[in-house]
């Protein structure tokens, strides 16, 4: 891919047909966030943001130079929201959207082998209404269940710094905040992820052990009389699932176990 990288292209995607966006700032995001009503909305100003330089300038630049399959597709080429229930009782978290996955496709694991995976899997435990996530206009639903990622926007390398992980972090506090009423488990997707989500639960007051990451790893506790899990997954990246490091029953055993403690299947 030729890499044009550079802060000149900043915002130069043009806007989406009758657009009438608004940009994010950093300055803007935690109180943004904050203030922040229903989860609808929440994926709206996620849409919109603009905080992270580094972060804009690479999901436009692959928006803009594209995968040599996918030339003829136009790029979503801006931060991705959660997906699913906006009364979830299970909530699956990831690290950042994929380059040529969700920021071309416009909706989280989405168009990359990854978003089969987890589909697959959530589909086969009865969660998810089709057993692929190819494109945002496939009709795919969730059972109560939403997934969303640590940081909005696809990183180089799939690397974000610690600056735009602590950047994006009120996004993903604000949807554990309008998520919780219904929540009662939380699945990690890799180590990243399995951070993220202790760090979160901790700043909204929960009485988190730390907990180390490894496939299956499980943390149960109860808070204002509310019992919750949290259980981890390797991420179904390609590089754990070509080398077997991740199996399909590995995945769905962790799902299946987090979906059926917070009542998500029968």
């Amino acid at each position: 891919m030729r890499q044009i990288f550079s802060t000149e292209l900043l915002g130069h995607l043009p806007p989406r047909k009758n657009s009438t966006e608004v940009r994010i700032k950093k300055s803007q995001l935690p109180k943004v966030a904050h203030a922040t009503a229903s989860l609808n909305q929440l994926d709206q100003h996620i849409t919109n943001c603009f905080a992270c330089p580094r972060l804009v300038t690479w999901r436009e630049e692959i928006a803009i130079t594209k995968r040599k399959a996918y030339l003829d597709q136009d790029y979503w080429g801006k931060p991705i929201s959660g997906f699913g229930s906006n009364k979830p009782r299970m909530l699956i978290i990831g690290l950042a959207p994929g380059a040529h996955g969700a920021n071309r496709t416009g909706r989280v694991f989405t168009g990359d082998p990854s978003g089969d995976w987890l589909f697959g899997s959530l589909h086969r435990i009865g969660i998810a209404k089709i057993g692929t996530s190819i494109h945002k206009d496939d009709k795919q639903e969730l059972k109560h269940t939403r997934i969303t990622t640590a940081v909005r926007c696809a990183p180089p390398d799939n690397k974000p710094s610690n600056d735009e992980r602590d950047t994006c972090a009120p996004w993903l506090l604000r949807e554990f905040e309008l998520a919780l009423p219904t929540t009662r488990a939380f699945v990690g997707l890799g180590s990243f992820a399995w951070s993220a989500l202790f760090t979160t639960l901790r700043e909204l007051g929960h009485p988190l052990t730390t907990t180390k990451f490894g496939h299956g790893a499980e943390f149960r506790y109860r808070h204002e009389g509310v019992d919750y899990l949290l259980i981890a997954s390797y991420h179904p990246s390609q590089q754990n699932t070509f080398t077997g490091k991740l199996t399909t029953t590995m995945l769905d055993s962790v799902l299946k176990k987090a979906a059926k403690f917070s009542q998500s299947v029968g």
